[in-house]
């Protein structure tokens, strides 16, 4: 069964992943594109090169077109669902601390949305 995918939605209902995804080229959209539908059909057995840990259930979606290196950071939730938090180019060999403080911030409020919801 495969898994869904879906946007972090801010509070003021913006979609920060959608945002940046609207700006890129259709070629690197393209290229996204096909990394996240990997993502749905293997789940979190999609391997390195394109899914590595972060920090605990923290995860980074590797994507590279030429030179171009993005990185979205997301996490599985108990409904089969992986949540995209943030995106970014990659420019540097670690991924930078505070691109990691906000997925792990928008993972907690998407997480206490969610608790909400119930």
């Amino acid at each position: 069964m495969a898994w869904q995918v879906e946007f972090y939605a801010d509070e003021a209902g913006r979609y920060p992943v959608g945002d940046v995804l609207h700006q890129l080229p259709k070629d690197q959209l393209g290229k996204v594109l096909q990394v996240l539908r990997m993502l749905e059909e293997r789940g979190p057995h999609l391997p390195f090169p394109y899914s590595s840990q972060v920090e605990g259930p923290l995860r980074e979606l590797r994507v590279h077109y030429g030179r171009a290196l993005y990185r979205i950071l997301y996490y599985g939730d108990v409904t089969r669902t992986f949540v995209l938090l943030h995106m970014l180019a990659k420019r540097t060999a670690k991924l930078p601390l505070q691109d990691i403080l906000i997925a792990k911030r928008r993972m907690a409020q998407d997480q206490e949305m969610k608790r909400k919801d119930q």
